[in-house]
């Protein structure tokens, strides 16, 4: 630890707070993860679902069902994009897109083999404690303490990075009266229904792989088998869907039975033609994405009296790149704010390297 006294709990391990551990960590810095998941990532997810094929042959479905891919504006994380490339952690996808009746074609980085490749790779030898819901810190002796369900889980951390949606922000630091959590109240992020389906092949003419509808509660249409490294299934088609946020929130309590009754017709009804499901599930983002992205001056929030420190990508913008920018711009100030040390380059360590072959 740098200065005997840099022992940091970091609440999240989506791409937000694993790239702020994996900096804190690389500048010396002792570093615990907490998350609520199963695994890390957060909204870069991938669920397995196994599904009977042609004569009954079975296969597991992966379906990236929260952010499908990402692209890269600034030089830092182009720079970090590639070297995730080098290692074979991410690959390019130009999908061929379908808008208003015209084809097209963009672009974007999808991680290989699953979404949350990039975030298993940052946090790779960092102690990661998943299915860990922390729901409140308590001061004590040390600095902090961590809670989850009233059972103390760890204690004597110096400072606490909360890298979760703001509105769980907000409500985990609400006790300790800070300004922060008052602040990332006013930060509202919208939802999303998600569904995941393995459908018949289409129709040929059905020639694209991504498409944005119109006048639909459908906001997104993935053809999720046409990723590089997802494995095609003779005949069949998987799909993920996400809804529009304005029928997410209208439709925010519905059982994930009823959404995904919903989300099917609809489905079915902008494709058109015969649609048979062989496998459709549904997914809730309650946070999925900030209702605006209007940057603060600085992309994270800081109480200095309390050492809590705040990133995600509702303090920078919206989406991957934006997480990945605040959690760097928190990590580079906490590391120059201790050791007045500079900060390192956007490119963090060789972990990157570490996991390719696992």
């Amino acid at each position: 630890m740098r200065n005997g006294d840099q022992n940091v709990a970091v609440i999240g391990a989506g791409i937000a707070g694993a790239t702020c551990a994996r900096a804190l960590a690389d500048d010396g810095w002792s570093v615990a993860l907490f998350d609520k998941s199963r695994g890390v990532g957060g909204r870069m997810a991938t669920r397995r679902v196994e599904i009977d094929g042609a004569n009954g042959a079975k296969h597991t479905v992966r379906f990236d069902h929260g952010a499908p891919g990402f692209d890269a504006t600034s030089p830092e994380f182009a720079s970090f994009i590639e070297l995730a490339a080098k290692n074979d952690l991410l690959t390019q996808w130009t999908p061929r897109a379908e808008k208003n009746g015209a084809a097209d074609k963009s672009l974007m980085w999808v991680p290989f083999p699953d979404m949350p490749s990039i975030c298993r790779a940052l946090t790779t030898d960092l102690p990661v404690r998943t299915n860990c819901t922390i729901d409140a810190l308590r001061p004590d002796a040390g600095g902090w303490m961590l809670e989850s369900a009233g059972v103390a889980l760890a204690n004597g951390f110096s400072h606490v990075v909360v890298a979760i949606p703001a509105p769980q922000a907000s409500n985990l630091l609400r006790s300790q009266k800070s300004l922060i959590a008052a602040h990332s109240a006013n930060m509202l992020m919208l939802p999303c229904w998600t569904m995941m389906a393995v459908t018949n092949e289409p129709s040929p003419s059905v020639n694209w792989e991504i498409a944005h509808p119109t006048a639909s509660p459908l906001a997104q249409i993935i053809r999720n088998d046409a990723k590089p490294g997802r494995e095609r299934i003779d005949g069949l088609a998987q799909w993920v869907i996400h809804a529009t946020s304005e029928w997410s929130q209208a439709h925010l309590e519905l059982s994930p039975s009823e959404a995904l009754s919903a989300l099917q017709s609809a489905f079915a009804d902008w494709l058109g033609g015969s649609l048979t499901f062989h496998y459709a599930g549904a997914h809730r983002w309650r946070y999925a994405s900030p209702a605006t992205s209007t940057p603060l001056t600085e992309p994270f929030l800081w109480d200095d009296s309390l050492r809590i420190g705040i990133c995600g990508d509702a303090l920078g913008g919206n989406g991957v790149e934006d997480a990945w920018r605040s959690a760097r711009a928190l990590s580079d100030f906490l590391i120059n704010k201790v050791d007045g040390s500079q900060a390192r380059s956007p490119v963090v360590s060789s972990s990157l390297a570490q996991t390719r072959t696992q």
